[in-house]
């Protein structure tokens, strides 16, 4: 008997019954064997070595294709985990999934790795790529999985099979003398692994609950070729100089204490960035017709019922009590919002609303999923809920989209990404609800002419989402701004509006962002620009540098004029070289270094540097100051 199998050109492949991706692969070519990885039969990823079903639509995956990044850096967590046993017998296994740019593996261990015991590790695995072993799937029954693993002495693995809902398929693959839990596919052989290196070793609970036990987690990524690896690792190394949290404390923009956890600390520089920002969003607002309001930060929590964030946020959020009433702090704005629609009537003639809040936000966020200014506990989002009409919703989304580009292009990021995300399992509304909600957004994306990607089961418990990704300097996505289409909380809050025919209306309300919490912004910012920020943004937008103490009085009159315009001016009166001075201003990222002599004072001149282009000459100093308000009204990059 033989079976048929439809190759990505069209062709038929004829092929003995019983043959495999591995066969198929041999049988077109032996380097295209050599070059294969795995199979896609009938759009679904499998083992080389799965046996051809007749009929189906097969492709032979190679390096050439997107999804063999992540198989590679999966078969590279199970060779990690592989060396791991083969070093520390007595080490137990967790989880090693494929996350952003590489993998991780959990590992219970009585002492936890340190950073000197990863080169002993990768030269383990490097031996067992050189082995070339084997890499073999089977498929187990429940009881036989839990025999197996209890039979190993892996408790962790035994947890991770309890969890599997009875009648889903439960497999492992077998790695020579390592046996793991896995879905896969794999690669067929550790040979296929040429490129990756440990990158960080840290701490983090089982199933990330601090109840459970401290694993140690390992690190690692993977690519294609060495040459690959290396771009990577050096892309790495820029980020860390970039890290938000070392450049934060070196340029004096903001500390954490442990008497506040999470929760940042702006020094005078970082408030004066802060409040630049929202400076600037506050004008975007009078510009597309927004009006900030101000609302309470503590409110009883009936209202957080009503809402819907007691009964599926409250583990995020702070509660108190007062006066034998029982308070919440909020983690969000739209409940106060709503309550502020709801307090006057409205007409169609009304819409759309929009409400903008730079209100205080408090969320709990678990001390080992903080991060520096990207996952605090307490932040500010340039926050708006926008009340209009379900026939409002096009139009709303076009302004929205045109405000998000005109400050992304300020910012100067690139490559946006666009993704809707659906409903997620705990939600409120009908099934009803979350199809109109998502076919809203949907078809305002498809008349944008904006491509987009779905998030299955991504969005808020009360709306789906569209959520917008920027790249920063190194190509590294950051999701900032969001729109959500919301039909149950004007519910919930019984809101309504008089239609033009008389009768009563609900309104749709939308919850929307664009740099979303300001603390997070501003940490991206700080790594996306080096700490180098644009002159509108700098702390200090001027360094004033006499070289000698007859240029003070007219330094002194420098900094006055240039701080009687608005402008942030330094002035460095200290006893310094002015290569000291020089060098002091460049490490504070200081745009412009104004250094003023006997000759320049004489004559009200400045000879300016820049940070980036160095000597820029010699210009009056009225010219110069006017040039830099200029550049510092117009924001530019």
């Amino acid at each position: 008997m033989s079976i048929a199998v439809r190759l990505p050109d069209d062709s038929l492949r004829q092929l003995p019954d019983g043959a495999t991706g591995a066969d198929l692969a041999a049988g077109i070519g032996t380097r295209l064997l050599d070059a294969a990885l795995a199979i896609r039969m009938d759009g679904r990823l499998s083992d080389l070595k799965t046996p051809l079903n007749d009929g189906a639509s097969v492709a032979i995956i190679t390096n050439k294709d997107p999804e063999s990044l992540e198989l590679i850096r999966h078969s590279t967590a199970h060779l990690l985990a592989q060396a791991v046993k083969r070093l520390y017998p007595s080490a137990r296994v967790g989880i090693g999934p494929v996350i952003e740019d590489g993998f991780y593996y959990d590992f219970l261990v009585e002492k936890p790795f340190t950073p000197e015991d990863l080169p002993i590790i990768e030269a383990e695995m490097r031996k067992i790529v050189q082995e070339g072993v084997e890499v073999v799937h089977e498929d187990l029954g429940r009881d036989e999985a839990i025999a197996r693993f209890e039979a190993m002495g892996e408790p962790l693995k035994v947890e991770v099979v309890a969890t599997i809902p009875q009648g889903d398929r439960i497999s492992g693959y077998r790695q020579g003398d390592f046996y793991d839990l896995c879905r896969g596919p794999h690669v067929p052989n550790t040979g296929k692994l040429k490129a990756f290196k440990l990158l960080s070793i840290a701490g983090a609970y089982w199933k990330g609950d601090e109840r459970n036990a401290m694993l140690s987690r390992i690190y690692g990524t993977a690519f294609h070729s060495q040459k690959e690896l290396e771009e990577h690792l050096k892309r790495l190394e820029e980020a860390k100089a970039r890290d938000h949290r070392k450049l934060g404390k070196e340029l004096g923009l903001y500390s954490f204490h442990p008497e506040a956890p999470a929760s940042p600390f702006f020094h005078p520089k970082g408030t004066v960035v802060y409040n630049e920002l929202v400076t600037y969003v506050r004008e975007l607002y009078f510009k597309y017709g927004y009006s900030e309001v101000i609302t309470p930060q503590i409110l009883d929590v009936a209202l957080w019922k009503t809402s819907g964030h007691y009964e599926n946020y409250a583990e995020n959020m702070y509660f108190t009590t007062a006066e034998e009433r029982e308070y919440a702090v909020k983690p969000m704005n739209c409940p106060g919002h709503c309550l502020m629609f709801g307090s006057q009537k409205h007409s169609y003639r009304d819409l759309p609303i929009r409400y903008a809040d730079f209100g205080r936000l408090h969320r709990y966020e678990r001390s080992g999923v903080t991060h520096g200014l990207t996952r605090v506990r307490t932040f500010c989002q340039d926050d708006a809920h926008i009340y209009c009409t379900p026939e409002q919703i096009k139009t709303e989304m076009a302004a929205f989209l045109a405000l998000l580009k005109e400050v992304y292009d300020t910012f100067g990021f690139e490559g946006m990404r666009v993704a809707l995300s659906t409903r997620p399992e705990k939600r409120l509304g009908s099934d009803a609800i979350w199809d109109a909600g998502e076919a809203a957004l949907g078809a305002a994306l498809d008349e944008a002419g904006m491509p987009y990607t779905l998030n299955p089961g991504e969005g808020a418990f009360y709306g789906p989402k569209i959520e917008f990704q920027i790249l920063d300097a190194l190509k590294r996505p950051w999701q900032l701004g969001t729109l959500q289409v919301d039909y149950m909380m004007p519910e919930r809050f019984e809101l309504a509006y008089t239609m033009a025919d008389g009768t009563e209306g609900r309104p749709i309300m939308l919850h929307r962002a664009v740099l979303g919490s300001l603390e997070r912004f501003m940490g991206i910012l700080v790594e996306h620009t080096a700490g180098a920020f644009p002159v509108w943004l700098a702390p200090v937008q001027v360094a004033i540098l006499p070289i000698t103490d007859r240029a003070h009085a007219f330094s002194t009159e420098a900094a006055a004029r240039a701080k009687a315009q608005g402008l942030r001016a330094d002035l460095d009166l200290r006893n310094e070289s002015l290569k000291a001075k020089i060098r002091d201003a460049q490490l504070a990222k200081v745009p412009y270094m104004l250094v003023i002599g006997d000759r320049e004072a004489e004559a009200g001149t400045v000879s300016v540097r820049h940070r980036h282009r160095g000597d820029l000459g010699v210009q009056s100093l009225d010219d110069f100051l006017a040039g830099l308000a200029q550049e510092s009204r117009e924001r530019c990059r």
